[in-house]
């Protein structure tokens, strides 16, 4: 027997992992987020390009839309604005995922933009490395939809649950609480360890401190056009931050941590939240 070369294992076996090993086994899941930014035009271009640049420094895994992702309500013009905009994403290997909005829905149910944007369907899920996606339709929150929540919610054994819809659980602006997301949804959120919950529809950054374990994120501020942040009705979760912003969200995912951030397109960091899987 090669004792030497059985020593050398041993002690390869009780090194720390180091080098690119070791990047591979904490490599985090990266999400940018972008909601209401389908105008088209100069202004969605701008926003494109903002996340682009910000990506080629903080690259992603995976691009995803919170709705209102066309404006025009013209399928032609949509894939247009999409592919001049955002169709570096998929060239530059990002997985896109989007959500239908209510601007979305008014043309053929907002199938037109399914392809575009990853969608096999209205709702769905899509698990990554340390996170699961539930995206979710919340033009139309009917029995079916919500059954297969609660059972695909409870299935689930990511360490991170994230939730992303269009209409927001909680939201002081131009709009307030969607009653029936709040109704149907926000308790199968709390009962399934759902931790962030995503939406655009006001046009605005707004982020709440959790409520029975879930955090609340909006950003609607994708096309520039914003609404005023409101004095919030009693009972809602405490807003922590509300700002009139053209932006997006990135989120880093860790095993132990996520770590979130509200960009501005001219690529400063305007807020940052971040909570530990234990907390």
């Amino acid at each position: 027997m090669d004792f030497a070369a059985v020593l050398l294992g041993v002690m390869a076996a009780l090194l720390p992992v180091t080098g690119h090993a070791q990047g591979q086994m904490a490599r985090p899941d990266t999400v940018l987020a972008i909601g209401d930014f389908g105008v088209g035009g100069a202004t969605q271009g701008s926003l494109g390009t903002a996340v682009r640049r910000f990506e080629a420094r903080n690259p992603a895994d995976l691009l995803v839309t919170l709705g209102d992702n066309d404006y025009t309500e013209s399928p032609i013009a949509f894939r247009s604005n999409w592919q001049s905009s955002f169709g570096w994403a998929r060239r530059g290997g990002l997985r896109v995922a989007g959500v239908l909005g209510n601007h979305d829905v008014r043309v053929d149910g907002g199938r037109y933009e399914y392809r575009a944007l990853g969608m096999p369907g209205r709702y769905y899920r899509l698990r990554r490395r340390t996170l699961e996606l539930f995206l979710l339709d919340s033009n139309k929150i009917d029995t079916a939809q919500t059954s297969w929540l609660a059972r695909s919610l409870a299935r689930s054994t990511a360490r991170w649950k994230i939730a992303v819809l269009h209409h927001p659980a909680y939201t002081c602006g131009s709009y307030r609480s969607n009653p029936e997301v709040v109704r149907r949804w926000v308790p199968l959120f709390e009962r399934h360890g759902v931790r962030l919950v995503l939406s655009g529809h006001e046009h605005s950054y707004q982020r709440f401190a959790p409520k029975r374990g879930v955090r609340y994120v909006v950003h609607g501020g994708g096309s520039g056009r914003f609404y005023d942040p409101q004095r919030c009705p009693a009972g809602y979760p405490r807003r922590l931050r509300a700002r009139r912003e053209q932006g997006f969200l990135y989120l880093v995912a860790r095993p132990d941590r996520l770590d979130g951030w509200s960009v501005v397109v001219d690529g400063r960091r305007s807020d940052h939240f971040t909570f530990r899987a234990d907390g």
